[in-house]
């Protein structure tokens, strides 16, 4: 096991970002305290090949202007907010709309765009980085301060185990996650239709043309959103207007660790199996990739990657019928995901 620590880059205003290389196992994992970003992960192959697994980019200045989100960890609202507005305890929230006339991922400056405080540390068969961040009262429109951790261990059994912690003064929606693009094949390896799909999901929450939840939870079984059945990607993609970007209910107790996902990519043999406490997981398809430089030379051409990102539904705001996403001082935040690899 290993830790490095280098400098990233250094930003406009003078700030120096760190990258964090952490090597356990089979696996070479790096971060940046920009966004608290995952930035690279190399993992070996049935034929022995190591590919860096993640889309991103190369450098820092790459990473301040990053509209697809790549690798950062997000806050203070994971996904979509209808209007950019919520009301709690009688009080309207005004947010800023970056998605249309809605507020995407925290908004214009949301805790992906900001420099957390890191330290990284070894522990027995693990080495970690936990990140710090603090969001003031009012800060993109949300009422009350917030102090977020969130902790990324890899440990010797091919695992990266994510923590997210938050507790406020004040009652506000918190929902973090990781914004991981994943190509099995290596990031920049063509579109990711082929890989084969496991969610084990029952549900999806319907939502409109603006990817708004309705409130409705339909059942998958027998729709084109169905991955009950382990399935490539593509295979019925072609139903589904605009791709999969749509937040699924996850099987099982609310709160315990329990199986999310599975994707397997047979040239390689690599399979990475996603494990959640969260209500639900946010199956994006790389819709929206058009061609985009990555790293070293790579470009991401639609479908070029995918997203599991473990979180409370979207709007949950707004949307008192779907699990609480309020907390304040009487109920921190925390909530785990496990990424396990193979091959």
């Amino acid at each position: 096991m290993k830790i490095t620590k280098n400098i990233f880059g250094v930003l406009a205003s003078g700030e120096s970002v760190e990258l964090y290389t952490l090597k356990a196992g089979d696996l070479q994992f790096s971060l940046s305290t920009y966004g608290a970003t995952w930035v690279s992960l190399y993992m070996p192959s049935k034929r022995g090949l190591k590919d860096d697994v993640l889309l991103g980019y190369s450098t820092l200045t790459e990473y301040t202007h990053n509209p697809n989100f790549f690798g950062v960890t997000v806050g203070r609202f994971a996904n979509r907010i209808s209007h950019g507005r919520f009301t709690l305890n009688g009080t309207t929230y005004g947010l800023y709309k970056n998605d249309g006339e809605n507020t995407l991922h925290g908004g214009r400056r949301g805790f992906d765009k900001r420099v957390w405080k890191a330290e990284a540390y070894e522990d027995k068969g693990s080495v970690a980085v936990r990140f710090e961040l603090e969001s003031p009262d009012g800060d993109e429109g949300f009422p009350g301060t917030v102090k977020a951790a969130v902790t990324y261990t890899l440990n010797n059994n091919n695992e990266i185990h994510c923590e997210y912690k938050a507790k406020a003064d004040a009652p506000t929606p918190i929902n973090l996650t990781n914004h991981a693009y994943f190509n099995l094949q290596g990031e920049g390896f063509g579109d990711i239709l082929s890989h084969e799909l496991t969610l084990f999901s029952s549900h999806v929450v319907e939502s409109d043309a603006q990817l708004i939840p309705t409130g409705n939870l339909l059942p998958v079984k027998d729709t084109p959103f169905s991955f009950l059945q382990r399935k490539p990607i593509g295979r019925d993609i072609a139903q589904v207007k605009g791709g999969y970007d749509h937040c699924y209910t996850v099987d099982g107790k609310l709160g315990k660790l329990r199986p999310c996902a599975e994707v397997y990519e047979g040239h390689t043999g690599r399979m990475l199996k996603v494990y959640t406490t969260q209500p639900g997981v946010q199956f994006y398809s790389g819709n929206f990739l058009n061609g985009e430089a990555g790293k070293s030379g790579s470009r991401y051409i639609k479908h070029g990657g995918f997203c599991l990102e473990t979180q409370h539904y979207p709007d949950s705001p707004n949307r008192p019928e779907f699990p609480s996403c309020i907390f304040g001082p009487d109920r921190k935040y925390h909530e785990e995901a496990l990424f396990s690899f193979d091959w």
